[in-house]
């Protein structure tokens, strides 16, 4: 009799949790709305640009900063190898700690320097802060870092849930902000003074740039380049990256939580026995901006994650001079789970590569499902 009532009891409680499970699903919009927002005029675009002038050096020193476990992939190699190629600034890649940065959910790279290494060589601190999201919010030796570098009137940008983090290091109150989507309540609650801006990939504040979801860190990292060289110089980059305009121009309703992203989260973590470990070969000279897209993309399906492979362990060093240290060595990886390589493609069209391969394994719903993720237009979708 008490089996029978514990069996009862359980297959009750399973039946619940289903009933209000399939309720909140089925709560949820089915659909965002995609349209093409309208462009920025013309002054308020000069006054974006005109308040990431730079506040100290001709040629400007940014110092892109993360934490040593968990460090956003795209947020953190975007801005580095955009601006690098565009050569209008020194650019240098932080972290809080001796030895290699681990980024989220993909690669390993090996920062420039330490903030105490940097702090060394640059007492007067950087032109410009980059903020990548990270893995904690609070991190002290980054929070007390990135305010430092604030007091000594660097301009803070902290991309997409960066935002969070440069919240946490007290630099958005009164400000207006933005940041991914899916974190606007959280940032919004827990700092009331901030004002959110909706409808803009890319907000200035009194010293503070906050930008919407990980692909944002391509136009931002343009619109810094314009402020710095001028607009042909930002122009001919995004030609290169494929890009061809770069304002703040955003839709936000097109980006929400919604059932079918719910349903396809649920049944691709469901369908474990379907997961896949996929491979891209690493060598030296790589596009660290095509390879933070693509691998960033194939992690965020829920049914695969990509790993780099290099005939031996050593980093290689990547277009930017970046050195990136390989998951796994191995000569070659099966055909079947091996990515076509980015060489010879422009960061954009290998997103686009990537999103369409992605709809082409696993269903357009799940290459829908990255594209929300990653804060990328409907519109650009292949």
């Amino acid at each position: 009799m008490n089996l029978r009532r514990v069996l009862w009891s359980v297959l009750g409680a399973v039946a619940l949790v289903a009933v209000i499970g399939g309720g909140w699903i089925f709560s949820l919009p089915p659909a965002s709305s995609a349209a093409d927002p309208p462009a920025i005029a013309p002054d308020e675009r000069d006054a974006t640009v005109a308040a990431l002038k730079p506040p100290k050096r001709q040629r400007p020193l940014i110092a892109i900063i993360g934490i040593n476990d968990a460090t956003e992939t795209t947020d953190y190699l975007m801005p580095y190898g955009i601006l690098k190629r565009a050569d209008v600034a020194d650019v240098v890649t932080l972290a809080t700690k001796p030895g290699p940065v681990t980024l989220y959910p993909t690669l390993k790279v090996e920062p420039q320097a330490t903030v105490a290494e940097f702090d060394a060589q640059h007492s007067d601190g950087a032109d410009y802060v980059i903020v990548p999201a990270m893995s904690r919010d609070d991190d002290p030796d980054a929070l007390q870092w990135i305010r430092s570098q604030s007091a000594k009137g660097a301009i803070v940008i902290g991309v997409c849930v960066g935002a969070k983090v440069v919240g946490d290091a007290g630099l958005l109150h009164d400000k207006q902000a933005t940041t991914h989507w899916y974190s606007v309540k959280e940032l919004r609650g827990k700092h009331p003074t901030m004002r959110y801006v909706e409808d803009r990939r890319l907000v200035v504040d009194k010293g503070v740039a906050t930008t919407t979801g990980i692909t944002a860190a391509m136009p931002m990292s343009l619109t810094l380049i314009e402020a710095i060289a001028g607009r042909d110089k930002a122009r001919a980059v995004g030609r290169e990256i494929g890009l061809a305009e770069w304002d703040a121009r955003h839709d936000s309703d097109a980006f929400k939580f919604t059932r079918p992203f719910a349903l396809t989260a649920i049944r691709n973590t469901a369908a474990f026995w379907a997961h896949e470990k996929l491979g891209i070969e690493l060598k030296d000279g790589v596009d660290e901006v095509s390879l933070a897209l693509v691998t960033d993309a194939w992690s965020r399906t829920y049914r695969s994650h990509t790993v780099t492979f290099a005939s031996s362990a050593g980093a290689q060093q990547s277009r930017g001079g970046l050195r990136i240290i390989p998951d796994q060595v191995a000569e070659n990886w099966p055909a079947a789970r091996l990515l076509p390589a980015t060489e010879n493609t422009k960061p954009t069209e290998a997103l686009d590569n990537a999103l369409a391969g992605i709809a082409t394994r696993y269903g357009t719903d799940t290459a829908e499902f990255v594209a929300m993720q990653l804060e990328y237009p409907q519109h650009k979708m292949p």
